[in-house]
């Protein structure tokens, strides 16, 4: 067996439908992964410790500033993987299990696009042909506009989780950055999308 890779097309289009076909299995819990919640948890673990960015505190007030849209958005709410990446897609001749369920919850299905996306370190292209591989070129605008507010608070959640790792003495180096840019990269194309005034009064 082999893992997915990211930047094979090939590989992405097949592991997209593998996705898609298990979100619409609609499989239910009994318990959730609250991706705010998750937020402010592993800043807890800090333990009243800064960020190491100077401007963690505004990118944080303008990535809750997203939470309004979402809460709003039309949502698929279903057993959702969260850990969704290329790594944990196990590829052996025409089979391709999904591995590594330790964060799984009920949630909006369209996050695990969005957690494939940022482990990937994709770009803004890269991300919308993952979109459109995951829909089959089939997606509404507003669909579109939710995973780019996923991308952003998934990026805030998953900096605040290596912000604690480092203070354990685990380093991720590029990885940790690039989540923290996602978050402002991501609020950013939102906010152009809908207009940031619109978007504090949604």
């Amino acid at each position: 067996a082999r893992v997915c890779d990211p930047y094979v097309e090939e590989d992405v289009q097949k592991c997209m439908k593998k996705l898609r076909k298990f979100h619409e299995c609609k499989l239910q819990v009994n318990h959730e992964f609250d991706l705010f919640g998750q937020i402010e948890y592993y800043e807890s673990l800090r333990n009243g410790t800064k960020s190491m960015y100077r401007d963690y505190e505004e990118t944080k007030r303008k990535v809750y500033e997203l939470k309004t849209y979402i809460d709003k958005a039309p949502k698929n709410i279903a057993l959702t993987h969260i850990d969704a990446v290329c790594d944990n897609f196990l590829m052996k001749d025409d089979q391709i299990y999904l591995i590594d369920w330790e964060y799984a919850g009920m949630q909006d299905v369209h996050v695990d696009i969005a957690m494939f996306a940022i482990y990937a370190m994709y770009n803004k292209d890269q991300v919308d042909k993952l979109i459109d591989a995951y829909f089959e070129g089939q997606v509404e605008e507003a669909i579109r506009i939710k995973i780019y507010c996923y991308i952003a608070i998934c990026g805030l959640l998953w900096s605040n989780w290596c912000e604690y790792k480092r203070i354990c003495g685990v380093e991720f180096g590029e990885y940790s950055l690039k989540q923290y840019r996602y978050a402002k990269e991501y609020y950013r194309i939102v906010a152009q999308m809908l207009g940031e005034e619109e978007l504090k009064n949604v």
